[in-house]
């Protein structure tokens, strides 16, 4: 029997669907039920590739004895938090204050008024190994709200007040200076493992603003501190040797064994971060990852409308990596004995194993001395061995397609399109980006999620942000100003609706949500930068392509409103740092005005795209009605280019040669 989650189009919340526990959606009925029977909420908040959502699932929400405490007791409400950042952000910070610690899933008891007063994640359904039972703990609860519900109303009042207190933020006055920027970089430095790469202990995540921060202002010994990480993320087991792309984090110090879910967030921000060392460092290595993660999106993450889903699950047939990890058997099964045996000793699959039951993740760490693989053997195999693993049962996958995520996506394509010249880069970037226009973009407002056919949920100030940048990115990957234009009423949009003009910064939220306790200015960069990196990111370019000075004047009030917070805590604000750096360069703009499909203009931009340009500005275009092409027209069937430091600009020219030296 289905419960009210049964109609919902979150693939999160459809897991739940059948669950004895009387599950409501986030929602108006939900929270007048609250209201009226005043009961206290159970607000579960979890994903769709989440391991330990499943777990939980299995354990709690399918047991009679726990769905009859709940359905009696307290009003069960499932979010996805991929849909609804604003309620996971606000209660996992309730979770943190309460706890010291947070994640995923996520269990916070709520008053009818939603306000919070108690709150962990993962609870066991009986206690064990010094956690709270989920069963003994729902009936205390229960309990103290019939005999002590005005400690726990005060304490919920308390609590909120506080949560509301550490959320505003006080503008500063001067922008930051660069010893911010040096701040970060010596926190990184103190905190970098230097035998594996990465940035403090396990479990670790790529840290990809880190890398980011560190390839355009570090200093040569910092860089090789990125390059390491880099290497070594792809040497191991989180990157995904067979069908690219990289899982969520190591659980280990040393990349090798992954926590196997894949979100499109991480590896759109990875690929672009690999094909930014390519093009500082011309290796060869960071060329391949970018193109195998980008490749591993188109292949297996795109939605055959043209947007891209959000992630692949870590669990298959019930255990967690199942589909990824082998045995020397079954290698030698998908590729013969000999060429088996080759491709387990470069790539670490042994005997024993390095993971569960004897079975191993695949890597390169391992592989001995003169046990590599030649180029061409190294492709041919890996790649026989994917189309052998893709007759495994594949993780589940969450199929719907989030705008914010998507933004991410739009910008690695368009920067894999320019460095590595491949067209499906830029066509699979075009795509995406109409299919958000056609399905996202309604009545000049942008909706956060689609799926089936259909999109919900108002956007939230990083899906603006982000899909904005992406389609800066876009206009100077392909030159269609369309795309351009779009950005700009984006970022519109990010005034109108999300900006604070008395202290600058930009809400998460638009104001006048009745179900939310209050709005919150995001600054902090977790495994996404904040909203507010995103919106003053997207802004600071639009204000330079555009000549808005509106634009600028907002992306420089974000970095003034965060200042005294970055100058206390640089390393939570790495991507906002990023955009302080771009904020205090001397702008460079490249303005290229010729036909992209003519091979002079292709040769021009390929002059400007392999080299390493930190926040430089590329427009490509015909159009001399864009601001940056006034008085600029190519004659018929030409080029030229324009490059322009601060206020001081170059006499056009037309040959790859003279840009060059321009450039150097």
């Amino acid at each position: 029997m289905s419960n009210r989650l049964a109609g919902s189009l979150s693939p999160y919340l459809l897991q739940h669907a059948h669950n004895p526990v009387d599950w409501y959606p986030w929602g108006g009925e939900a929270l007048a039920k609250a209201r009226a029977e005043d009961r206290p909420i159970f607000l579960s908040i979890g994903y769709s590739a989440c391991h330990w959502c499943h777990v939980m699932e299995r354990e709690s929400f399918e047991h009679p004895e726990v769905a009859e405490v709940l359905n009696a007791h307290f009003v069960p409400i499932k979010v996805d938090r991929e849909e609804r950042p604003d309620l996971d952000d606000l209660y996992m910070d309730a979770v943190q204050a309460l706890t010291g610690h947070g994640g995923w899933p996520m269990s916070v008891w709520l008053t009818p008024d939603l306000r919070p007063f108690y709150g962990g994640t993962y609870f066991p359904r009986e206690s064990r190994g010094g956690m709270p039972g989920f069963v003994p703990l729902l009936r205390r609860i229960a309990e103290l709200w019939q005999t002590q519900r005005q400690d726990l109303e005060t304490q919920a009042r308390a609590l909120s007040d506080e949560l509301r207190r550490q959320a505003e933020v006080q503008a500063g006055g001067a922008l930051p200076g660069r010893e911010v920027v040096e701040a970060a970089l010596a926190q990184l430095r103190h905190g970098f493992d230097p035998r594996w790469g990465g940035f403090g202990p396990a479990p670790k995540f790529p840290q990809q603003m880190a890398v980011d921060l560190i390839l355009a202002r570090g200093s040569e010994a910092d860089r090789a501190m990125a390059l390491r990480t880099l290497d070594a993320m792809w040497e191991g087991g989180m990157f995904d040797h067979l069908g690219g792309g990289f899982a969520r984090y190591s659980v280990d110090g040393q990349w090798l064994v992954p926590h196997f879910e894949k979100m499109l967030y991480d590896n759109a921000q990875l690929a672009a971060c690999y094909l930014a060392a390519f093009q500082a460092t011309g290796e060869a290595r960071y060329a391949r990852v970018a193109r195998e993660t980008l490749d591993y999106l188109l292949r297996d993450l795109r939605d055959p409308e043209g947007g891209f889903h959000a992630s692949e699950d870590a669990d298959s047939e019930g255990e967690e990596g199942q589909f990824y990890v082998f045995t020397p058997a079954e290698v030698r099964e998908a590729l013969g004995e000999a060429a088996g045996a080759r491709f387990c000793a470069a790539y670490g699959i042994t005997g024993g194993g390095n993971f569960e039951h004897g079975r191993s993740v695949v890597h390169r760490f391992s592989c001995p001395e003169g046990a590599e693989l030649a180029p061409g053997e190294d492709a041919d195999l890996r790649e026989r061995l994917r189309i052998w693993r893709d007759r495994r049962v594949r993780p589940g996958k969450d199929d719907k397609v989030l705008a914010a995520w998507n933004g991410l996506a739009l910008s690695a394509l368009a920067r894999g399109f320019q460095a590595l010249g491949d067209p499906r880069y830029l066509a699979g970037a075009e795509a995406c980006a109409a299919f958000l226009h056609r399905a996202l973009w309604q009545e000049g407002r942008l909706l956060r999620v689609a799926r089936g056919g259909e999109a919900h949920t108002p956007a939230f100030l990083e899906d603006y942000g982000a899909v904005a940048e992406g389609l800066v990115d876009l206009f100077e990957a392909g030159g269609d100003p369309a795309w351009l234009h779009w950005a700009g009423r984006l970022g519109e949009a990010l005034l109108a609706r999300f900006h604070d003009a008395a202290e600058g910064g930009f809400f998460s939220t638009e104001a006048g949500q009745a179900d939310l306790l209050f709005r919150q200015k995001p600054g902090f960069d977790n495994a996404l930068p904040s909203g507010n990196t995103l919106a003053a990111r997207a802004l600071l370019r639009l204000s330079r392509h555009l000549e808005r000075e509106d634009f600028r004047a907002a992306a420089e009030g974000t970095l003034r409103c965060f200042g005294p917070w970055m100058q206390r805590a640089p390393r939570a604000f790495l991507g906002l740092l990023g955009v302080l750096d771009q904020a205090q360069r001397e702008p460079l703009e490249i303005v290229v005005s010729g036909d992209l499909t003519l091979p002079a203009t292709r040769a021009l931009l390929a002059e400007v795209h392999r080299r390493f340009l930190p926040g430089r500005l590329v427009s490509v275009s015909a159009d001399s009605a864009l601001p940056l092409h006034r008085g600029r027209r190519a004659p018929e069937g030409s080029a030229v280019v324009t490059v322009c430091r601060g206020r001081a600009c170059s006499a056009p020219v037309s040959e790859p040669g003279a840009l060059g030296r321009l450039l150097d």
